[in-house]
């Protein structure tokens, strides 16, 4: 297998996908034909059981001894088999995905992290980190729910300076392991997510109930003696003895019946798809790293003994045997030898022994996928470059930026420079003249810089700030909270966060578009020049050009800017180009007559 990727995503996942479909292929015709041989050694076992019965040759019988065993054989080898060819389905349905991410035909097939949303996150709403056709869907290839976790955390709010370059480092390094990234996305068949961290975590860390010794060996002693006068009792046809061991059995059980119960039913919430944890930590158990992150996640993982996904594995396998008292017939055959109970003895001793380590574990796979997921976004888009972390000073400054959410053939990119001299920029235009588009190109660059991903630009400089947005404002029925007041509500919102140690950068819609004109420019006028004089930066759109008045009054710290349309054989086109200066012309009165409305 290629081990050293092209960075050219599409040429390498068309040659992986070709050869998946292939080993598909080949796999599907070794089903075949151990199929066909299955039912050739039926009928040969059929054909002897005829003979036997109707010619009465007990002899041939002898001859289903083999056929039965190879049969068995083959069964086992054509399940291999399957599994083997399911598998490079999904190993092409994976290289499929990311064809089709490269095509830009992504939205409202991943995983869209609806349970995220937030509408009193600063900035998460309105700049479509979740749901559908959002940041965290392109970007999110995460198996279990710790990934998907740090994932959306990440995007959710800035790292410090020294975490954005150690991530930065760890993604270049995790960007060509792309044999890495296919072999997690294919653990677990089909199962997604289904860790549930915070649970396994807390149950991990809960003082252990039944950690007698003495207990635990009677309870094994009883297991002991069940078994031995079980035979006894088939060869001498006595069952006085094992009567007397059920009798200590049925005492022992109901002497700690309230804490073994009490140790089950706390595992099984937290025991969910304990075996795709166990998988993914082998996995990545196999990997050597470099960048320093890495190292030191991979680190987290070195124990004495046995490896993590050993002890995950053996946690899984406790799980699972606890089955079997969901069955009744099993629990029938299996109360003699104090199973439920020697198993939660065992448990509770893998707690005492490893469960100090769980949740060291699960960050180090929350962490190792959430890096993965942003190393192939930068294996998709070769040439998004990092952000330059700038300390010291207050900067936000990016050459040919454009919007990560727009195929690259038809995003328009634009430069943008905002820091301590020149603050704030305000942003007029015509209708569906790409003010909005603009503004989160700001802000989702912003969110994947201080997450450390690779950023939509040929260039951006970028100090650690805090962001935060008003665009997507909607009305409270419910709260009984009006459009106005939630604007306002979030404007507050965002003049609180310049007390916080990190300068704002701010970007805002259409600023107190629900009320007149002269309220909004008395308003307006308050807010930004508050948010300015308390160290924030940022962008403003507008439609009352009345707004644009407030650069002369700024001085330098402000300039006005704008977006316009242009009417090009009757049809109105925009070209999505940031000028300097205020729009001259508004578009309102041709929209409306567009649509068929009599104006």
């Amino acid at each position: 297998m290629n081990n050293n990727p092209s960075l050219e995503p599409n040429s390498e996942y068309t040659t992986r996908l070709e050869n998946r479909r292939s080993l598909v292929a080949i796999e599907a015709a070794k089903y075949r034909q151990v199929g066909i041989v299955r039912i050739v050694f039926l009928i040969f076992a059929a054909a002897i059981l005829l003979r036997v019965v109707t010619a009465a040759h007990t002899r041939i019988g002898y001859w289903l001894i083999p056929v039965v065993i190879i049969s068995l054989i083959l069964i086992g080898i054509h399940q291999q088999i399957f599994k083997q060819q399911k598998r490079f389905e999904r190993a092409a349905k994976f290289y499929e995905r990311g064809i089709a991410r490269l095509a830009g035909n992504w939205i409202g097939v991943g995983n869209a992290g609806e349970s995220y949303r937030n509408a009193l996150h600063p900035y998460a709403e309105d700049m479509d980190i979740f749901g559908r056709g959002s940041l965290y869907e392109l970007l999110c290839s995460a198996r279990t729910r710790a990934g998907e976790d740090t994932l959306a955390a990440w995007l959710m709010a800035p790292a410090s300076m020294e975490e954005i370059n150690l991530r930065q480092q760890a993604i270049e390094e995790l960007k060509p392991k792309l044999d890495l990234r296919e072999d997690l996305a294919l653990l677990g068949e089909d199962l997604r997510a289904g860790i549930n961290p915070a649970a396994l975590s807390a149950w991990s860390k809960t003082p252990a109930l039944l950690s007698s010794k003495l207990g635990r060996a009677g309870a094994l002693i009883l297991c002991a003696l069940a078994i031995i006068t079980l035979v006894v009792a088939v060869f001498t046809e006595s069952l006085l003895p094992f009567y007397g061991v059920l009798i200590a059995d049925a005492a022992l059980a109901l002497y700690w019946r309230e804490k073994v119960m009490q140790v089950v039913n706390s595992l099984e919430p937290a025991a969910r798809d304990l075996k795709l944890l166990a998988q993914i930590l082998q996995r990545i158990e196999q990997e050597q790293f470099s960048s320093e992150k890495l190292v030191r996640l991979r680190a987290s993982l070195d124990t004495a003994g046995k490896s993590p996904s050993q002890q995950i594995a053996q946690l899984h396998s406790l799980a699972a045997w606890l089955e079997a008292r969901r069955n009744q017939i099993g629990r029938v055959l299996t109360a003699p030898f104090l199973w439920v109970t020697n198993l939660a003895f065992a448990i509770e001793a893998w707690r005492l022994n490893s469960g100090a380590k769980v949740e060291a574990w699960i960050a180090a796979v929350g962490e190792i996928e959430a890096l993965c997921a942003l190393a192939n976004y930068a294996y998709e888009h070769p040439h998004d470059p990092y952000a330059e972390i700038i300390a010291g000073e207050m900067i936000f400054a990016g050459e040919e930026i454009g919007h990560p959410l727009i195929p690259e053939n038809r995003v328009v990119r634009t430069d943008i420079r905002l820091d301590q001299k020149l603050s704030l920029l305000v942003v007029s235009g015509s209708n569906m003249s790409g003010k909005s588009t603009l503004l989160r190109t700001i802000g989702m660059n912003a969110v994947l810089a201080l997450a450390g991903a690779p950023v939509r630009a040929q260039r951006l400089q970028i100090s650690p700030l805090n962001l935060g947005a008003s665009i997507r404002i909607q009305d409270n029925l419910q709260a009984g909270a009006s459009l106005f007041y939630a604007e306002i509500t979030r404007l507050r919102q965002l003049m609180e966060m310049t007390k916080e140690p990190l300068p704002l950068l701010f970007v805002i819609d259409e600023i107190l578009h629900g009320t007149n004109s002269h309220d909004r420019r008395i308003g307006a006028d308050a807010v930004l020049r508050g948010l300015i004089q308390r160290g924030a930066m940022g962008l403003v759109t507008t439609h009352d050009l009345a707004l644009t008045n407030i650069v002369a009054e700024l001085g330098t710290l402000a300039k006005n800017v704008h977006l316009e349309d242009h009417l090009e054989n009757g049809r109105m086109t925009f070209d999505y180009v940031l000028r300097e200066g205020i729009v001259k012309k508004s578009n309102a009165i041709e929209l409306m007559r567009s649509v068929g409305l009599e104006v």
